[in-house]
């Protein structure tokens, strides 16, 4: 799993699959994490089940969490603050 730890954010790499029958952190696949999505990639509201399922998974604000890239795609970047890269991986290497 490729976590960056860099001005006190994290980043890492998410590949999401919309319409799924439940929302979860799936696994890791080739150094990027999986996570299905119940919503659909309709209206930007894939991309606010994701923030809503990352800030309940670390238990942070959603605030906290930015979609830095790939808005508009299945392959996103995630920064997140408030969180080490151990404590980030922790939590979602838990979840695999």
């Amino acid at each position: 799993m490729k976590i960056s730890e860099q001005d006190g954010a994290v980043t890492f790499d998410v590949r999401v699959v919309p319409r799924s029958s439940k929302s979860e952190i799936v696994g890791e696949i080739d150094g990027v994490i999986k996570i299905k999505l119940k919503a659909p990639p309709v209206d930007g509201a894939a991309n606010e089940e994701l923030v809503r399922l990352i800030s309940k998974e670390l238990e942070l604000s959603r605030s906290s969490i930015d979609i830095v890239a790939g808005h508009a795609s299945k392959q996103k970047r995630i920064r997140i603050k408030g969180r080490s890269a151990d404590q980030v991986r922790k939590v979602l290497s838990a979840k695999t």
